[in-house]
């Protein structure tokens, strides 16, 4: 029992970190992962720059293969940090930040 609890308490961060990582505060709005892009747009406007980065293979929970359009866009500055928000299939999958 003590063991289980030991790793619990080790994971724990991990799963906090996981969290914020795939959120972004644009006013008083919030955007999480599984977003859509119009939702995103809405929430923070428009981003500086829109990148299209290609195409991604998925499988779905049936087992059906598909190929999803991958984009990354750039919000910032704000406070020094620009902020990338990657899109799978137009749902937001990733929030990372960078200071410049």
């Amino acid at each position: 029992m003590t063991y289980r609890l030991l790793v619990l308490l080790c994971l724990l961060p991990l799963a906090a970190q996981t969290q914020a990582s795939s959120s972004l505060r644009c006013g008083n709005a919030l955007v999480t992962a599984d977003d859509p892009m119009s939702e995103v747009a809405s929430k923070c406007g428009e981003p500086v720059s829109r990148d299209f980065i290609g195409y991604r293979e998925r499988t779905d929970d049936y087992g059906y293969r598909n190929e999803v359009q991958v984009e990354e866009w750039m919000y910032g500055p704000r406070n020094g940090m620009y902020y990338y928000l990657r899109f799978e299939g137009s749902r937001l999958v990733s929030v990372d930040s960078k200071r410049q």
